[in-house]
């Protein structure tokens, strides 16, 4: 792919976006674990949240605890996936010459799985500004009582979309790595940040949210890093068994 050559959506708009998107997506995450850690609750609360089956109370009560730094978490990670959307649909511009069929259907997969986040993030803002309103104990009654509805959309259209990710992360991962554009290692590394959770209101552990939005940094960001330098890597085919 040639400097000069004009393409979608550009090399500034997908080098940054290959820079920005994994960090503010791994910012959010660290700065909603943060709040989980700092966030103090009494031993009844914390005994009353255990018992349940979902994320959403827990998450409720700490917004109400400390609103400033969850809102914070929350927006960073929604802006990571806003931002995500043109480095995905960059690395697939890669990867398209070489293999065709699994970079294009692994970038449609992805940033259709990357919307559906959207839907999800005015579902949790909507239930932080009911506890603003309504208090915490009402809202998690309400928000429980019709979590399945909220959570799926209309049609069950965001539940679905956000399982793409399982899908497209592989096809598009498997795309790279036939077309040279990644190695087996950052592929994999691809693979592994397509594992992580899609919902509303999920808890944000540090071990498990927080090493798989690693992984998508260090499998990303290298390579938006080199399209702004104007070295963009041009496909090669390269399928060593074992590669970086």
């Amino acid at each position: 792919m040639s400097t000069n050559e004009p393409w979608f959506p550009g090399r500034w708009v997908s080098g940054t976006a290959l820079v920005l998107g994994p960090l503010l997506w791994l910012a959010g995450l660290l700065v909603r674990d943060h709040a989980q850690r700092t966030t103090v609750l009494d031993a009844e609360e914390r005994a009353a949240l255990e018992e349940s089956v979902f994320a959403a109370p827990d998450q409720l009560a700490l917004y109400e605890q400390n609103p400033g730094l969850v809102t914070t978490g929350y927006a960073l990670f929604a802006l990571g996936a806003l931002v995500l959307w043109p480095a995905f649909a960059a690395l697939a511009r890669l990867c398209v010459e070489r293999s065709p069929r699994l970079a294009i259907a692994g970038g449609v997969l992805l940033i259709t799985c990357l919307f559906s986040r959207l839907y999800v993030t005015g579902v949790e803002q909507l239930a932080f500004q009911m506890v603003d309103v309504m208090g915490l104990e009402r809202t998690t009654s309400e928000v429980l009582e019709r979590y399945q509805e909220i959570s799926y959309g209309p049609w069950r259209i965001a539940v679905t979309a956000s399982a793409l990710q399982y899908l497209g992360g592989p096809l598009l991962a498997a795309a790279a790595y036939r077309a040279g554009v990644l190695g087996t290692g950052r592929a994999l590394l691809l693979v592994v940040w397509a594992t992580v959770w899609s919902g509303v209101l999920k808890e944000s552990d540090l071990l498990y949210a927080g090493l798989t939005a690693l992984a998508l940094c260090v499998a990303l960001v290298p390579l938006g890093a080199r399209m702004l330098l104007g070295r963009l890597p041009e496909p090669h085919g390269d399928r060593r068994l074992l590669s970086w």
